[in-house]
């Protein structure tokens, strides 16, 4: 029986996508438990190619925005949970055994989310998540999760009456929470630790980013609309 369906995102991620897969032969739930689902952007490379050795679901994207993606996925999964993730995140062996079990233990949870951290082990980037680990685990405190994309577990149902991410340039992952906390329980674990890269930040530049996301995040905060370009597959 499927227990869980593991939605992923993808766009010309030939370069990483088979390490990343090989990853899911290491959970400590069995393999006939989980799907894995890659939403691909229409690449012109070889991910799909790859990701067909080891995904169940390769499909095309059809909606917009990475958020849509996984919309997309939410749609085609079997399993009465979701995982989201993305293509160059490694995880832990646990991954899927802690969300399952905050959702089979306790019917009010939602969603389930933890931290995250770079790959890349230089002082910048370092510095940076420490930060954000910090304030996210603080804004726990007062109730306020980020369900962040590359390390979150939903409930389908639940996802599907809020009605899934919303159309945004960036922070469609912070925003989807703040609806979810209204229809139930979410829980942070820091055990669901994943190391993500930061290849995105190095080429947009750290500060950057983060003054965006934080400023998306204050946004859904204070319930104001995010303005900005549309969101925009990219290589990296």
């Amino acid at each position: 029986m499927i227990r869980i369906s593991v939605v992923v995102p993808t766009f010309e991620e030939e370069k990483s996508i088979e390490t990343f897969l090989k990853q899911f032969e290491n959970q400590t739930i069995p393999r006939s438990e989980f799907e894995i689902i890659i939403v691909d952007g229409d690449s012109k490379d070889r991910t799909r190619e790859i990701a067909e050795k080891y995904a169940d679901k390769v499909i095309i994207q059809e909606s917009d925005g990475i958020g849509g993606a996984r919309n997309d996925g939410v749609k085609a999964a079997s399993a009465p949970f979701i995982a989201t993730t993305d293509a160059d995140i490694r995880l832990p062996d646990r991954w899927l055994e802690i969300m399952l079990r905050h959702f089979e233990s306790d019917a009010e949870v939602v969603a389930v989310v933890g931290p995250d951290g770079p790959i890349e082990k230089n002082w910048k980037s370092r510095l940076i998540f420490l930060f954000l680990r910090n304030v996210i685990y603080l804004a726990t405190f007062f109730g306020m999760y980020t369900t962040g994309g590359t390390n979150s577990g939903f409930r389908r149902s639940i996802f599907l009456e809020a009605g899934g991410y919303k159309s945004l340039p960036h922070s469609d992952d912070v925003e989807i929470g703040f609806r979810l906390m209204k229809l139930g329980k979410i829980v942070y674990d820091k055990e669901q630790f994943v190391e993500l890269s930061v290849r995105r930040m190095e080429k947009d530049g750290y500060v950057n980013t983060l003054l965006t996301w934080l400023k998306g995040d204050l946004r859904i905060m204070f319930g104001l609309d995010i303005a900005g370009k549309s969101y925009a597959k990219q290589k990296y």
